[in-house]
């Protein structure tokens, strides 16, 4: 034997496609089951359970009484009546004084840390890893208090607006 007869990436065939193998696909070690009779099944269908129709409710879809209040509302808002206008303007007052309150806030807590450093040197010298303490606070500090300010915000604005809303429909 020479070593071309051991070849394995050159075929030893003239056909280059190799053939598939009988066996694949089929469990030579399995039996065959026999086959459903289909038209058994077809002709005799197992039992359906008797289901009793479920009881009849009556569905309301629109209240005409609340309708008429609510329809009023948003045709107020639309036309920007003085009213409407009336009321656009105090929800916006009540979204400004939120942010408003909000933002002195941060500016309070933020702008009174220099005056900490300032009045209390011992605390200003403190050092956390090798860094100095102010220089932590200042720069860690403001970021989450202001997503935590944000989220506060977000939440009360919802809030407004969905009391207005709530005000509009009833």
């Amino acid at each position: 034997m020479s070593d071309d007869d051991f070849d394995f990436y050159h075929p030893v065939d003239e056909d280059p496609v190799r053939k598939p193998d009988p066996t694949l696909g089929k469990n030579l070690n399995r039996q065959s089951e026999p086959e459903p009779d289909l038209l058994a099944q077809f002709l005799n269908p197992p039992p359906v359970p008797q289901v009793k129709p479920p009881r009849r409710q009556r569905v309301v879809l629109a209240d005409p009484r609340v309708a008429a209040n609510t329809l009023r509302a948003r045709v107020e808002l639309e036309e920007q009546t003085s009213w409407g206008e009336l009321l656009i303007k105090d929800l916006v007052k009540e979204q400004l004084r939120t942010g408003l309150l909000l933002g002195l806030l941060v500016v309070v807590l933020l702008g009174a840390l220099p005056a900490v450093f300032f009045f209390l040197p011992d605390f200003a010298r403190l050092t956390i890893v090798g860094l100095p303490l102010p220089w932590v606070i200042l720069g860690v500090l403001p970021f989450p208090l202001l997503f935590g300010v944000g989220l506060w915000y977000n939440r009360l604005a919802e809030r407004h607006e969905r009391a207005f809303v709530d005000m509009i429909e009833n």
